[in-house]
């Protein structure tokens, strides 16, 4: 596509805060490579607007939509149709508009968490902990449910966010028939220390840590949880951070300090995104390599 027209379809992202996101960056990059007449925008939408934004996007013949934090769940109730593995997670991060009206809601995260993981090799599987009890916390315990993680920790900072968590997994057919235990502990809870020495994978699957495009220099909190906590890492434990700005966050400079293997979120974002756009554009083949250069060169700017 060389320029925008009177023809051009829009495809984008919703969520507050996107300002940060690099998704507009990558994808349009591909877009652009497979010469598609399409626009990828970032939308930023509070959760009393989105049914109303849902809408208007409909109106405007939307091609598709990526939906972030912190919507991913409240996403899931707006939806006209889930797929199984959307109904399964709970959660939404791709919507495609129906020929018979509404969106369908479907789940690529899964896909993009495991990406970085699948192949690693030497990696013991006895134990994971994920902190934080949203959208994306249910699209990585999915995903360790497929690489067969023994157990998993959930640690939450809110006891209502963190019953409706287990208490859905437990709904779910899935975790009624493996041999995987899944617990969930409360941020204050005197055992937190013991755990983090105990695993193999931590996730850190909220917000805590996120630069902000204005890059904010007084946050409140740089890490999950606290510093002092993150001292009692071992070495053989991997951290897996899904934020990717700032690169590396504070949390994963403190574990590579410690002798931690490090993941930080820039790979799944960019293989939800390519398999997002699959949906979307119903192309198998898509310039993977070429999104990945767009995203680091925007964040070595």
């Amino acid at each position: 596509m060389e320029m925008i027209n009177g023809q051009t379809k829009v495809i984008g992202l919703l969520g507050n805060p996107v300002n940060h996101s690099l998704s507009p960056i990558m994808q349009n990059a591909a877009i652009k490579e497979m010469n598609l007449n399409l626009c990828y925008l970032a939308f930023p939408c509070k959760e009393r607007e989105l049914s109303i934004v849902l809408d208007s996007m409909l109106a405007i013949k939307c091609q598709g939509l990526n939906v972030t934090i912190p919507h991913k769940n409240s996403i899931a109730k707006l939806c006209r149709e889930l797929s199984p593995l959307a109904k399964s997670v709970g959660a939404v991060n791709t919507l495609l508009p129906r020929k018979e009206g509404g969106w369908y809601g479907t789940n690529t995260d899964i896909e993009g968490f495991i990406s970085p993981l699948i192949n690693k090799k030497g990696m013991s599987k006895d134990k994971a902990i994920i902190i934080g009890s949203g959208g994306s916390a249910r699209a990585v315990l999915a995903g360790l449910r497929i690489l067969e993680y023994k157990k998993i920790i959930i640690i939450a900072r809110n006891i209502d966010s963190l019953n409706k968590f287990l208490a859905d997994t437990k709904n779910d057919d899935k975790s009624q028939r493996s041999n995987i235990s899944i617990i969930g502990i409360l941020a204050s809870d005197s055992n937190i220390v013991t755990h983090i020495q105990e695993a193999n994978l931590i996730i850190n699957t909220t917000p805590i840590g996120l630069q902000k495009i204005d890059h904010e220099k007084n946050q409140p909190q740089k890490m999950p949880l606290s510093e002092k906590i993150w001292m009692n890492l071992e070495a053989k434990t991997t951290l897996y951070d899904l934020i990717y700005v700032p690169r590396p966050t504070e949390w994963l400079k403190l574990g590579k300090a410690k002798g931690c293997q490090t993941i930080d979120g820039l790979e799944m974002l960019i293989q939800q995104g390519a398999a997002s756009l699959r949906i979307w554009t119903g192309k198998d083949k898509i310039p993977i390599e070429l999104m990945r250069k767009a995203a680091e060169k925007q964040l070595n700017i």
